[in-house]
């Protein structure tokens, strides 16, 4: 991916990241570090996916406008970020939500802190043959994906839209053998995710990933359920800048959450890219750091 901008922002592959965590090693060695974070000697390495979107561009120039000097990493795959922010080569990174971050620490050992939340983009429940939940028949069926991550996540919204009920009101790590069968109205399947909204002829709805409405034709105002962003039970689920765990009081890295919560060209150009679907939240960093832990602990005790 590429985009027009004072800075090149470059696309890393794995292969380049090595060669990248080498030079980081190398200049670190050199005494490099020693300059002023956010300085043309030091600009802060902010690593994202899919930098080519047009609000990035106006973000970069935002902060730069504010004497703070940016460059935007963007790679290619979901995997990259995080291990190139433990390994120096990112100061932080922005394409994730606390859910995916607790999943790569408990898994990596590592220990990424969220410092600021971005938005939330309600996950939905859809239907081709009905209009509103109570519509659906007892004993039909619902299929939500069976990944880690948005599988949790659908069975929740089908809790809270009355269709099931998890054990211990559900959490970041429920499973469909979780549900509660004498007190749920529908039978759940699971299904990878890309197959959820092709299966919608098929059932009485289906819960159907951010990434694959777009391409089915689905608004989110064509759902007929979703999760409430003002829910807790929601919080896991909002998207965040981390950072490593010793620089989540650094006052430039805070101040780049600051500027993205408040530039409204900013985040005009971020609804504009999520199709209208974005919910802009300002969650304090305690309560997101808070979240990050008791889903890394219901996901260690999943395990």
């Amino acid at each position: 991916m590429t985009r027009s901008s004072s800075r090149s922002t470059r696309a890393l592959s794995l292969s380049a990241l090595a060669v990248a965590g080498a030079l980081a090693l190398s200049a670190c060695g050199g005494g490099e570090s020693d300059a002023e974070l956010g300085t043309e000697e030091n600009p802060v390495q902010l690593g994202v996916v899919g930098a080519s979107e047009p609000y990035w561009t106006t973000y970069e120039e935002a902060v730069e406008a504010e004497g703070i000097q940016l460059d935007i990493v963007d790679f290619t795959e979901y995997t990259q970020p995080n291990p190139a922010l433990s390994e120096g080569e990112l100061d932080i990174n922005q394409f994730q939500h606390i859910q995916y971050l607790a999943d790569y620490n408990v898994s990596a050992g590592d220990d990424i802190q969220p410092i600021g939340a971005t938005a939330i983009y309600p996950m939905g429940l859809y239907s081709e043959k009905y209009d509103s939940v109570d519509q659906i028949q007892e004993g039909e069926t619902v299929i939500v994906p069976n990944d880690t991550v948005n599988q949790a996540r659908g069975l929740l919204v089908l809790q809270s839209a009355g269709l099931i009920t998890l054990q211990d009101g559900g959490n970041a790590s429920s499973t469909p053998e979780d549900i509660i069968e004498e007190e749920s109205k529908v039978e759940v399947s699971a299904l990878d995710a890309a197959v959820t909204v092709t299966s919608l002829p098929d059932v009485a709805a289906a819960i159907v990933n951010n990434d694959f409405m777009g391409d089915a034709g689905l608004t989110p105002e064509d759902a007929i359920a979703q999760d409430d962003p003002e829910d807790p039970a929601a919080l896991p689920y909002v998207n965040i800048f981390a950072t490593k765990a010793e620089d989540k009081d650094n006052e430039v890295l805070n101040k780049l959450v600051e500027i993205y919560q408040t530039n409204q060209d900013v985040l005009d150009g971020a609804q504009e890219s999520a199709g209208g679907s974005a919910v802009f939240l300002q969650t304090p960093a305690a309560e997101l750091q808070e979240s990050l832990t008791t889903t890394e602990e219901a996901l260690s005790n999943a395990g």
